[in-house]
């Protein structure tokens, strides 16, 4: 099976960017043609933030798009999420998985954005 750690996640001020990363283990991306990083925020269900394709293709959240900017390194097995301009209500738990997603989720990295 494939598993997944996240991390980088942390606690900033609205407008101030964070970088996540996601690193595999268990199986190579090279198996996984889309791969995607997702929220939950409290109270919520889960949502797709974006997907990554293997050939590089990204597809946005709309409320991310333009201030989001995901990648993956097929050959260290890595994925990372660039964030700018966070805003409060991308205060979340954010996680790796491939899309569709299958189990075990990693356990996830917060991200908290707050004045």
């Amino acid at each position: 099976q494939v598993n997944f750690v996240e991390t980088g996640g942390g606690s900033v001020q609205p407008g101030r960017s964070l970088t996540l990363a996601c690193s595999a283990s268990g199986s190579s991306l090279i198996n996984f043609s889309a791969m995607a990083w997702y929220r939950q925020a409290p109270g919520k269900e889960r949502e797709l933030v974006v997907r990554v394709l293997d050939w590089g293709k990204t597809h946005y959240l709309d409320a991310v798009r333009g201030r989001f900017h995901a990648s993956r390194d097929d050959t260290r097995n890595i994925l990372h999420l660039h964030m700018e301009n966070l805003k409060p209500e991308d205060t979340a738990v954010y996680y790796c998985n491939s899309d569709p997603p299958r189990t075990p989720w990693g356990q996830g990295t917060q991200v908290t954005v707050s004045s």
